[in-house]
């Protein structure tokens, strides 16, 4: 643990590279967007000057618990740039997102920052997505029963995500059906994500196509930067 904790605090400094006094930031969820939230908390107490538009309840906690001030979307200004992690990241750096539960506030923060930077310790490279986590669907609680049949079509199993007994809901109020591909991924992630948002009641997908400007990767004493070819 003492491990994973340093890399995550590793690749958080080496993101940090890209922030300015003066930036607008999208904060992500999940324990690699926690540990930049920290490190940047303390570049604000040494007089750094951001804005932080956070993905989640949870972080916006913790974005003012270290300093950071906290704002929503703006109509006029863009962020400058988002960070966040992600459960998964395939060569061509698409992503599996969501299994913090954030993943539509995740998106619109991305899709509104001018860079998107994601950070991520080794395990979760992939050869395809779906190797590794499933594929986290956010529904509205009505349609939960269609959405359900209709995604066992598509995937070896469908589990409604739950925790201590109760079903789990986003800041949105939605609920979140995680899809497990077979053994080895999905053959086509992105006919799997068409697919799925189809469904009526599926409000949005874990998976980010095309959205990433870097990928930071913590590796044992050093962080690699990856980009898209």
């Amino acid at each position: 643990m003492t491990d994973q904790i340093s890399a995550l605090d590793r690749v958080a400094v080496r993101a940090l590279q890209e922030v300015q006094s003066g930036m607008r930031l999208g904060l992500g969820t999940g324990r690699a967007a926690e540990a930049f939230i920290r490190n940047l908390g303390e570049r604000v107490r040494e007089g750094l000057q951001v804005v932080g538009v956070a993905t989640s309840e949870r972080s916006a906690k913790l974005a003012r618990e270290v300093g950071i001030a906290v704002e929503p979307l703006s109509q006029s200004l863009p962020l400058d740039a988002a960070f966040d992690g992600a459960d998964e990241v395939a060569g061509d750096l698409s992503l599996t997102k969501g299994l913090g539960g954030a993943m539509l506030r995740e998106r619109v923060v991305a899709a509104d920052a001018k860079r998107f930077f994601v950070l991520v310790t080794p395990e979760k490279l992939v050869a395809r997505l779906g190797e590794r986590s499933p594929l986290p669907v956010e529904v509205v609680p009505f349609a939960l029963p269609t959405v359900s049949r209709a995604a066992l079509g598509l995937c070896a199993e469908a589990r409604l995500r739950t925790a201590n007994g109760e079903p789990v809901h986003t800041d949105n109020g939605n609920l979140v059906l995680d899809l497990f591909s077979a053994p080895g991924g999905w053959p086509d992630a992105r006919a799997l994500d068409q697919a799925v948002r189809a469904l009526p009641g599926v409000v949005d997908t874990g998976f980010f196509f095309a959205m990433t400007t870097a990928v930071f990767v913590a590796d044992e004493s050093a962080v690699r930067v990856l980009e898209p070819s």
